[in-house]
């Protein structure tokens, strides 16, 4: 049990701020479905879940970092933090503000400071590092998405 709740506090934080981030932007799918959109556009309905399963990666993989005593802990949880945050707001800016080339400057910074997190990860807790992978993937590809709304609904 003494083991499990540090997993759980780190599970806890990404699914909380991812939770409180949708809940913050509740009619964001409405405005999805609003705008035009660029090719290979998922299905408003594919965000949830995908968002839901990334957030548990992320926190699993914090949680191995945590765990560690390799040299970097904590530059490795310091930089996820920082995702975390640029990951929060990213949302507000695009659906609340409707700012979407500035939400592309901002997500731009996400996946930079995500990299830096990965690398960072994968020197303390190697495993961890990969975890993350699929976040990078699919905050590149939102990256487009953010792009392509940006670019087709000036």
């Amino acid at each position: 049990m003494k083991k499990i709740k540090p997993l759980l506090l780190s599970l806890a934080v990404s699914l909380g701020t991812g939770a409180l981030s949708a809940l913050l932007t509740r009619r964001s799918m409405a405005l999805y479905e609003s705008v035009v959109r660029p090719p290979l556009s998922p299905p408003s309905w594919l965000f949830p879940v995908v968002w839901t399963i990334l957030y548990i990666l992320m926190g699993v993989a914090a949680y191995w970092v945590w765990r560690s005593d390799a040299p970097g802990r904590e530059r490795a949880l310091t930089l996820y933090g920082a995702q975390l945050l640029l990951n929060f707001f990213w949302p507000q800016i695009f659906f609340n503000a409707r700012k979407f080339g500035f939400a592309l400057l901002w997500i731009a910074a996400l996946l930079v400071v995500l990299i830096l997190t990965v690398r960072a990860f994968r020197r303390v807790d190697r495993p961890a590092g990969w975890l993350m992978l699929p976040y990078v993937l699919w905050v590149a590809f939102a990256s487009y998405l953010n792009a392509g709304v940006w670019y087709l609904n000036r």
